[in-house]
């Protein structure tokens, strides 16, 4: 079964690229009788938009709308390229700023021995030190899911070996074939006093 032809839509010019909107409206694109100015280089208060504009266009710099949803909106006489410009090297530097904390596993089994205890115990430590989440975990394998006790006890042994770096999120719980507990890093009081 064959379709109707379709109507052409127009002339398509595949090198067009849709203007790109801005983020903020600017000069003309308010459209508001009033707005309130604020800023370094002008007095604060409620102008007509066309003042304001005048306003602007006498500093040869740009009225950005910052606030849309006061009443009435709060504007600024800036100049719009490097207001752009200021705020992606704020949100630059609040990211970098900002560490995610990840969530480092840390695997047992029902029978580990004193030695590997020790060794994952220290690994664990680091991790909070660091600021991370610390999800351990005791693996139950085939009939070993009998000994669920001892995989508790092991969970709790870590936890409290870890009680100067760490705090348990609450109890191990059973999933499966896997007995978990998530370790979270203790704020240090020290830091607290000292700010």
């Amino acid at each position: 079964m064959a379709f109707p032809p379709r109507q052409p839509r127009g002339n398509f010019n595949p090198r067009f690229k849709k203007e790109q909107q801005q983020e903020h409206r600017t000069n003309n694109m308010i459209r508001v009788p009033q707005v309130r100015l604020v800023g370094d280089n002008v007095e604060v208060g409620v102008y007509s938009i066309q003042e304001a504009l005048k306003m602007a266009q006498e500093q040869q710099l740009d009225l950005v709308e910052i606030s849309p949803q006061a009443d009435p909106p709060v504007c600024k006489i800036i100049d719009y390229n490097k207001f752009l410009y200021e705020k992606k090297k704020k949100e630059k530097e609040m990211k970098a700023k900002s560490k995610t904390a990840e969530v480092k596993e840390i695997r047992f089994t029902p029978g580990t021995d004193d030695h590997d205890f020790d060794f994952k115990a220290r690994h664990a430590e680091s991790f909070l030190k660091e600021g991370n989440k610390v999800k351990a975990y005791v693996q139950f394998k085939g009939r070993a899911i009998m000994f669920k006790e001892r995989g508790e006890l092991v969970l709790l042994k870590f936890a409290e070996r870890l009680g100067e770096v760490g705090q348990p999120e609450g109890l191990p719980k059973l999933e499966g074939k896997r007995m978990l507990m998530i370790i979270s890093p203790k704020t240090s009081k020290k830091k607290k006093e000292g700010a």
